[in-house]
Formats: structure tokens, C-alpha cells, sequence
């Protein structure tokens, strides 16, 4: 954990399948964020992009995690199209 970003957990429960199949485990995941996730969660559910509290939530968690991995391996092959159109979405994002 680098001491100087935010640092965060978080719990994933599966608590419904409807397809009958099991529920998997609990899943925790504790990780380190450059910026203030709840910051960002306020930020988008002001701008209402969705027109849904829930979704916006959601959207503000997915990218900011996936973000910061990107950012963490920006130089790997996996990501070497994705990172420019990222970067640009990402100024497109905080244009609005």
C-alpha cells in the first residue's frame, strides 16, 4: 500500500442467481487509490449522467479501480490502444 494514496476496501456478496446456480463467496478486495473514491461517487451523482443514483455509484467505483490499475500498467501490451482513448474519455469525463 503506497502511504501516500487513500486506501479502501471493499466486499462483494452474491446474493442472487437466477439461474439456480450457487452463490459464490464473499469476495474482499483492499487496495489504494490516488484520488477520493467517495469525492468521485459525489461528483457523478451530481452530474446525474444515468438518471440513476445506483448506477452512477457503480460507474464511479468500476473507473476509478479500473483506472488506477491501468495507470499502474499503462506500459503494458494489453493496454497500449486502450490508454490514449482512456485518457481522452477521462477528459471528456471531467469536462462535463
Amino acid at each position: 500500500m503506497n502511504k501516500n494514496y487513500n486506501h479502501y476496501k471493499i466486499t462483494l456478496e452474491h446474493i442472487h442467481s437466477p439461474k439456480s446456480e450457487d452463490l459464490h463467496r464473499r469476495v474482499e478486495v483492499v487496495f489504494d487509490n490516488h484520488d477520493n473514491l467517495f469525492n468521485t461517487i459525489d461528483m457523478l451523482q451530481d452530474k446525474d449522467l444515468f438518471n440513476d443514483m445506483g448506477q452512477s455509484t457503480e460507474f464511479a467505483i468500476g473507473l476509478k479501480m479500473f483506472g488506477e490499475v491501468l495507470l499502474k500498467n499503462k506500459d503494458n501490451a494489453l493496454f497500449e490502444e486502450f490508454f490514449p482513448a482512456f485518457k481522452d474519455f477521462m477528459k471528456k469525463l471531467k469536462g462535463n
